[in-house]
């Protein structure tokens, strides 16, 4: 784990703790709610199939600081443009899964130079009228477990049952993503900007996602111009946890 502190455009310095795997060509590889070890798996398999992948961690997850500035899934786009920045990286694939692939999105949105192609996972941040996305913070985690997973029953844990420290670090993480989604759990100007995102875009969803349904995929891949999309049947909301091979391999696929 390395930390990094960048200058988040207008909003003020940020500081970003980073753990990094294998050497090649750059992944940016982004977390959604359910924090860094929801992605650090998949990450190790993406490294030993020959690249250098990059795991943030969103400022205020894993019990990291957050600044009271940084507040926004385009404010920590920002700060994630900025990294590539202080990285020196080109050529960076980005991937994100749920608010990671909201993150993702904005990223696309905001041009940087340094970013070759975007894979949206799951994505957030859509608003599809007849479809709407879940309330996560209505919820128990037994039913997120219910309606993220295609068989929900191999994820499910008792949160009951868990150590104090584990959970007050779901507490934090929950905590943070309220601060992030304190505007609302989409943002209605997005989808008219992605007509402007000139990358390559890959939309990749689960087909027994509840969290964001299928047709957020769909929204998606409609509204960037020259997207592509992939829906994996085996999978709900995280298929870098159900199906992380068939994910890698469309990944790669993607970045060839």
């Amino acid at each position: 784990m390395r930390a990094y502190t960048v200058q988040a455009g207008r909003l003020g310095p940020v500081r970003i703790e980073v753990t990094g795997h294998g050497a090649g060509r750059p992944f940016l590889l982004l977390h959604g709610g359910a924090g860094p070890q929801s992605v650090t798996g998949f990450g190790e398999m993406l490294a030993a199939a020959g690249s250098r992948v990059i795991i943030p961690v969103h400022p205020g997850f894993a019990g990291t600081a957050r600044p009271d500035y940084l507040h926004s899934m385009r404010g920590l786009a920002l700060a994630y443009t900025a990294l590539l920045d202080e990285l020196d990286l080109a050529g960076v694939t980005v991937i994100g899964n749920s608010i990671g692939g909201w993150i993702a999105a904005e990223m696309a949105v905001h041009a940087s130079p340094r970013v070759s192609g975007v894979v949206l996972v799951d994505a957030g941040g859509l608003e599809v009228a007849e479809h709407p996305g879940a309330d996560f913070f209505s919820l128990t985690m037994d039913q997120v477990t219910d309606m993220a997973y295609y068989e929900p029953e191999k994820f499910r844990v008792d949160f009951a049952a868990l150590p104090d420290q584990a959970k007050a670090a779901t507490a934090g993480n929950q905590a943070a993503l309220r601060a992030y989604t304190a505007d609302g759990l989409t943002d209605p100007s997005l989808a008219g900007q992605l007509g402007s995102v000139r990358v390559p875009v890959l939309v990749v969803w689960g087909a027994a996602d509840r969290i964001y349904p299928p047709e957020h995929g769909e929204a998606f891949a409609t509204a960037i111009p020259g997207a592509r999309l992939l829906v994996l049947d085996k999978a709900g909301h995280l298929p870098q946890l159900e199906t992380p091979s068939d994910l890698l391999a469309a990944v790669l696929d993607f970045a060839r």
